[in-house]
């Protein structure tokens, strides 16, 4: 049987999308295959390292990356994270289940470095929760 793809996005590719790839790597394993990208890259923000660390999962190794239309047009599932890579992603393929889920951004956060990680972690736990939900509701895993 193939393995399901899913295609994680959103804007930079730094926070969130990151942050669901390895939510979804983690809790998936090998029954699933796990990409994410942007719009842009904006880099993998530290905090968000961190934050998947403090969870025990290691994201350190990860690349911010652009949209690969090749994944796009490949993915079983196309699952946005924010609101500006839904309306700027590219159109995709009717075999395509597209997906979105507004999660706020962390690295918008702002106060003490205490309270930014606050906001990473709670973030983080929002995607987790999203992820298992889909994985046991869509995937039946």
């Amino acid at each position: 049987m193939k393995k399901p793809m899913i295609y994680f996005l959103c804007t930079g590719n730094s926070c969130r999308s990151q942050m669901a790839e390895g939510w979804a790597k983690h809790l998936a394993g090998d029954r699933a295959e796990v990409y994410s990208a942007g719009v842009e890259t904006h880099g993998l923000n530290p905090r968000a390292v961190e934050a998947m660390k403090q969870a025990g999962v290691d994201i350190s190794g990860h690349q911010s990356e652009l949209i690969d239309l090749d994944l796009l047009n490949r993915a079983d599932y196309v699952i946005t994270l924010c609101g500006d890579a839904n309306d700027r992603c590219p159109a995709t393929p009717p075999h395509v289940n597209r997906i979105h889920w507004g999660f706020e951004d962390p690295a918008k956060a702002t106060g003490t470095e205490e309270e930014i990680m606050t906001k990473f972690a709670e973030v983080r736990d929002q995607i987790k929760d999203r992820i298992e939900m889909f994985l046991k509701n869509e995937l039946e895993m």
